[in-house]
C-alpha cells in the first residue's frame, strides 16, 4: 500500500508546481540623484556639447546684427517701432532689441563657459601628463604598421640605433632594450603641438568669454544727442540712454567733456548710389581732465575719440530746425533748435515743439522738415539728404502739454489729449507764420546739424584681444600639425648582418606618413654610411 502513495503525492506537487501564477517581473532600479547628477555633467562638459552651445551661441547673436540694438542706437529701435507697429512689440517679448542683455543669451553663455570649463581643464592636466610619458613601446611586428621600411646593413645594430637618434632630433625619443622576445628598438613621437594648439584654442575661447563678461559688467555705454555748439560732460545726467554693467559703480566715468563745433557730412551726387552717405566728420574740442585745456579732434567712422579707457563714436546725425515763437503777448517764448529725428535715406525728419510758457494757452508743434525740399502727389518732400532747400511744415496745438502732470513725456512725441488742434503751414527759412485766435507767431530762421554719440568702456577688450589672437594660433595648430609615432628596430641575423625595421603610423590621419617614414629610412641608411641592401636585392 504504502508504494501507491508515492505517485500520488508527487502528482499533486505537479499539478500546484504547474499552476502556480509566475513571479511579476522587477522593476528597473532607479539611478540615484547622483548617478543622474554625474551623467548630465558629463554630457554637459563633453566636447560634442560645447560645439552645440558655441554654434548656438553664434546663432543667437544673429538677430543683434540685423535688429537695431537699444544699447547700440535707441532712436533706429524707436523708428524699428514707428514702421512695424505689430512685429515690433512681439519681437521686443523676446528681447531682439536687446539681445545681448537677453536672459536666454546669458543662459547659453553661462552654459558655455561651463561645458568649456569642464572640458577643457581636465583635458589640459591630462595632457601634461601625456607630454612627460615616455613614447609606448614598439608592437612586435612592425610590417603590420600602415607605413613600413626594412633593409640590411653591414652596421652594428648599436651604430643603427645611435644614427637614428641623430637622424630623428627634434623628436621625443625614448630607448628600449632587447628582451628575450624583441630586439633593441627606439621609439619616437611628434605632433604633441596639435593637441596643444586645440587646448590653446578651447581655453583661449574660454578666456575671451571671460574678458566679454569683465566688460559686460564693469563697464557702461551711453547714447547723447549733441547738437552743432553744445556740449557734454560724462556724468550720468548728460546721457540720453545709458546701459550699465552688472556691477558698474559712477566713479569708473571717465572725467572728460566736448564741444561739438561742426558736423559736416557729404554724399554721392550722382549714380545709381545718389544720396549715399559719404564721409561723417565731427569737429570737436575736449579736455580730458575738469581743468586740462581743449583740444580738437575731428570723431569719423573707425575714428572715435580716445580718453583714456573710454572710446567715443560718432554712430548718427540729422536736422534742428531753428525756431521763434512769440505768445499772444507779444513776447518771445521760445527760440531754440530742436532735433528732428530723420524718417528716411533723404533725412525727412519728424519732431516737435513744446512751448509750455505761452500765454493765453501752451503751445505744441508737430512737423516734419525737409533738407532739399520738392513738391510730390502725397506733399512736400525731401530729395536730398543734405540742405539745399530746407523747409518746415508744422501742425500747431493749443491747451495744457501736459508737462506739469509729473509724468515724464518723450521729447519727440506730443501728448494732445487735452490739445486742440488750429492749423497747419509749410514754412522757409525765414517765413514768418501768424498764428489764429492771437495765439502769438512762429518764424523758421534756419536750422542746425546735430550728432549722435555712442560713449563706451570696456575694461575686457584687452584681455579678450590677446584671447581673440590665442584662438586663432591655437587653431592654427590643431590644423596645420599631425601628431605621428615612428618606430626603428635594429637585430643581428646568423648571418652577421644587420636587419633594420623602421615604422609608422599617425595618429590623425595617416596622410603623409608614408612618405615621412622613406624619407626617415633614407636619411638613417646614409647615416650609418654603409651599403644599404634592400630587402629582394
Amino acid at each position: 500500500m504504502a508504494p501507491s502513495e508515492g505517485p500520488a503525492e508527487g502528482s499533486l506537487m505537479a499539478v500546484l508546481t504547474l499552476e502556480a501564477p509566475p513571479e511579476p517581473p522587477r522593476p528597473p532600479a532607479r539611478p540615484s540623484p547622483l548617478a543622474l547628477a554625474r551623467y548630465a555633467w558629463h554630457q554637459l562638459t563633453s566636447m560634442r556639447t560645447a560645439l552645440l552651445l558655441l554654434f548656438l551661441l553664434a546663432l543667437a547673436a544673429v538677430p543683434g546684427s540685423l535688429l537695431p540694438q537699444r544699447g547700440v542706437n535707441p532712436l533706429q529701435v524707436g523708428e524699428f517701432f514707428r514702421r512695424h507697429p505689430t512685429l515690433a512689440p512681439l519681437l521686443d517679448r523676446f528681447s531682439l532689441f536687446d539681445v545681448f542683455a537677453a536672459p536666454w543669451f546669458a543662459a547659453i553663455y553661462l552654459l558655455l563657459v561651463v561645458s568649456l570649463a569642464g572640458c577643457a581643464l581636465p583635458r589640459t592636466v591630462q595632457h601634461v601628463t601625456t607630454l612627460r610619458a615616455r613614447p609606448p613601446a614598439p608592437p612586435r611586428n612592425l610590417s603590420r604598421l600602415p607605413a613600413y621600411e626594412r633593409w640590411e646593413t653591414d652596421a652594428e645594430p648599436a651604430a643603427v640605433l645611435a644614427a637614428a637618434r641623430r637622424v630623428l632630433r627634434g623628436w621625443r625619443v625614448d630607448g628600449h632594450p632587447s628582451s628575450a622576445r624583441t630586439p633593441p628598438a627606439l621609439a619616437a613621437e611628434r605632433g604633441h603641438l596639435r593637441t596643444t594648439g586645440n587646448l590653446l584654442f578651447h581655453l583661449a575661447l574660454l578666456v575671451l568669454l571671460a574678458g566679454v563678461a569683465i566688460g559686460g559688467l564693469f563697464g557702461y555705454r551711453g547714447t547723447v544727442l549733441v547738437k552743432e555748439g553744445e556740449g557734454f560732460a560724462n556724468a550720468l545726467s548728460q546721457y540720453d540712454n545709458f546701459r550699465p554693467g552688472r556691477v558698474f559703480r559712477p566713479t569708473a566715468l571717465t572725467p572728460f567733456a566736448f564741444v561739438l563745433d561742426d558736423f559736416r557730412a557729404t554724399y554721392q551726387e550722382a549714380g545709381p548710389t545718389r544720396g549715399a552717405p559719404r564721409t561723417f566728420d565731427a569737429r570737436v574740442r575736449y579736455r580730458d581732465a575738469p581743468d586740462g585745456p581743449l583740444r580738437p579732434y575731428d570723431i569719423r567712422v573707425n575714428h572715435p575719440l580716445r580718453i583714456g579707457a573710454a572710446k567715443v563714436y560718432l554712430i548718427g546725425h540729422g536736422y534742428a530746425p531753428r525756431v521763434r515763437v512769440t505768445d499772444g503777448r507779444g513776447a518771445v517764448v521760445f527760440d531754440a533748435a530742436v532735433p528732428f529725428l530723420p524718417q528716411d535715406a533723404n533725412f525727412t525728419s519728424n519732431g516737435v515743439v513744446k512751448v509750455p510758457d505761452a500765454r493765453p494757452e501752451q503751445l505744441g508743434f508737430s512737423g516734419f522738415f525737409t533738407p532739399t525740399t520738392v513738391p510730390s502727389p502725397r506733399g512736400l518732400t525731401s530729395a536730398f539728404p543734405a540742405a539745399r532747400n530746407p523747409a518746415l511744415v508744422l501742425l500747431a496745438w493749443s491747451g495744457d502739454l501736459g508737462l506739469d502732470s509729473g509724468i515724464p513725456q518723450s521729447v519727440y512725441t506730443l501728448d494732445t489729449d487735452k490739445l486742440t488742434r488750429r492749423a497747419t503751414r509749410a514754412l522757409g527759412v525765414g517765413d514768418r507764420w501768424q498764428l489764429p485766435d492771437g495765439l502769438g507767431t512762429v518764424t523758421f530762421t534756419g536750422h542746425t546739424e546735430w550728432a549722435t554719440f555712442q560713449v563706451t568702456y570696456d575694461p575686457g577688450k584687452r584681455l579678450a584681444l590677446v584671447a581673440a589672437l590665442l584662438v586663432v594660433a591655437g587653431l592654427l595648430l590643431s590644423l596645420s600639425v599631425r601628431r605621428r609615432r615612428v618606430w626603428v628596430r635594429a637585430d643581428r641575423t646568423e648571418g652577421g648582418r644587420t636587419v633594420v625595421e623602421i615604422a609608422g603610423v599617425a595618429r590623425t590621419g595617416g596622410v603623409g606618413v608614408g612618405l615621412e617614414v622613406r624619407d626617415l629610412a633614407r636619411r638613417i641608411r646614409a647615416a650609418t654610411s654603409s651599403r644599404a641592401h634592400p630587402e629582394g636585392e
